[in-house]
């Protein structure tokens, strides 16, 4: 891979996945590394619903998943994917967003529910 094209692959990479993970995760790193690529996604920083109001101070990111998606022109596509967590300042509680609920209570698509199922089996 040349230097500047990680742009490139970045914006073709937002075009391929589905809207709801570019709404909710944050491309940060796209490889092409011995015909494979590797999409590094982690969480956008928006505070899980139910805790708008409470001071949360961010703790990171949880490991890592690594998921296969569909293949890019027969080369394999891994999502890296690093969930975020937070620690509220009040109870001392870790806080982290619930995708079960995100997924009872929104329209998903059936790649973004393929998405999360790769995440929490």
């Amino acid at each position: 891979m040349t230097p500047g094209n990680e742009d490139h692959y970045t914006s073709l990479v937002q075009l391929l996945l589905p809207s709801e993970i570019i709404a909710y995760f944050d491309i940060v790193n796209v490889k092409v590394v011995f015909n494979e690529v590797h999409v590094h996604l982690d969480e956008k920083s928006i505070k899980p619903e139910g805790y708008e109001l409470v001071k949360l101070l961010s703790k990171g990111f949880h490991p890592p998943a690594i998921i296969q998606d569909f293949p890019l022109r027969d080369k394999p596509m891994f999502l890296h994917v690093r969930r975020r967590r937070w620690l509220s300042e009040s109870t001392g509680k870790t806080v982290e967003r619930d995708w079960d609920s995100v997924a009872k209570g929104t329209r998903l698509t059936k790649e973004f529910a393929t998405f999360l199922k790769g995440i929490f089996g």
